[in-house]
């Protein structure tokens, strides 16, 4: 009777090392094709032109300014064109929320998504800032806005 209790208690350290590498596989798995899945490459529109077939497989990222008068708005989708170095790219951005309020016409755009057959960029997420807001103060221009002296404290 007490080598069959030897025989099982050697069992129980083998069957925790096995367990232990199943889970760690899976772990490692689920880690591994998660970062594949939310890696996006940071292209621009005259490299995603000129990619050829690895555009269509690949997560990407593309930034431009916004094309005066191509802002077409449906809902939360748009279709809208970005512009870089006289190149040319049509977007169309189907996301959970609607563009940002400083997503207009020649504002600087950043689409997120997957670039189709078709020749346009199928967005996921848009991040827009409004190029005013950060362009840099001429030299010798004056603020618009007057600073207000605050009371010291006593």
């Amino acid at each position: 009777m007490q080598k069959a209790t030897q025989v099982t208690d050697r069992k129980s350290p083998i069957k925790i090392i096995v367990a232990t590498v199943v889970i760690l596989a899976t772990v490692g798995y689920l880690a591994l094709t998660g970062v594949r899945d939310n890696k996006s490459y940071y292209v621009t529109i005259s490299e995603l032109q000129g990619m050829g077939n690895k555009a269509y497989v690949r997560h990407l990222r593309v930034a431009g300014n916004v094309a005066p008068g191509s802002i077409h708005r449906v809902g939360t989708y748009v279709d809208f064109s970005l512009l870089e170095q006289d190149r040319k790219l049509n977007v169309s951005y189907k996301g959970t929320e609607p563009p940002p309020d400083t997503f207009k016409d020649d504002s600087q755009a950043l689409a997120v998504g997957t670039y189709g057959k078709d020749g346009v960029f199928h967005a996921t997420q848009l991040q827009a800032k409004c190029a005013s807001k950060y362009a840099p103060a001429t030299p010798g221009a004056t603020p618009s806005a007057t600073a207000v002296a605050l009371p010291s404290p006593r």
